[in-house]
Parts: C-alpha cells; sequence; structure tokens
C-alpha cells in the first residue's frame, strides 16, 4: 500500500533532520493517512478510501465526498476514486 492520498495525491516529502550541533541526516516527512469510509449520497453508499487528514477536511467544507469529487483534477485522483468519480456522475446523469 503505498504512502499517498487517494483523493489529493499528496505523498512523502523529504527533508533534513538538523540536531543541536547542526548535523544534517536525511529524513522522510509522510503524509497523515487514515483509512475512513465517506458517503455518497447519489449512490447511496459508503466508499472506503486512504486518506490525508487535509483531505477529510476539504471533503467536509465543500459539502461531502460528491461534491469535493465533481471539482477535483482526475490527475490528482487514484484509480479507485476516478472509478468512484465516474460511477457518481453517471448515476447523476441518469437521475437528471
Amino acid at each position: 500500500m503505498s504512502r499517498r492520498c487517494e483523493l489529493t495525491g499528496k505523498g512523502p516529502m523529504t527533508g533534513n533532520n538538523v540536531s543541536h550541533a547542526n548535523n544534517k541526516t536525511r529524513r522522510r516527512f509522510l503524509p497523515n493517512l487514515n483509512d475512513v469510509t465517506l458517503q455518497s449520497e447519489t449512490l447511496g453508499r459508503g466508499i472506503k478510501l486512504r486518506i490525508s487528514a487535509s483531505a477529510l477536511r476539504s471533503v467536509d467544507h465543500r459539502g461531502g465526498l460528491d461534491k469535493f469529487l465533481a471539482k477535483a483534477k482526475d490527475s490528482e485522483l487514484s484509480e479507485g476514486a476516478l472509478k468512484v468519480k465516474k460511477e457518481i456522475a453517471k448515476a447523476q446523469a441518469a437521475s437528471a
């Protein structure tokens, strides 16, 4: 399982540990990933995703998973999230 957010594409970054003596050693900054089940209003079911805490706040801010995916860029989404986005768009087109 990769350490990458399925909605925002946020992944590990690199930097330095800096000691009091100013010695520098390489380190990794990992994203704060959480396994969550988000409810889709259009599909009427839950979708399991591995997303960062900041993405979870963004989903909340935009008004739910359906609205977040509608605005999200396809290049940032994982394959699973992209599949869900297309499924939601198809269901919305059928109901309209």
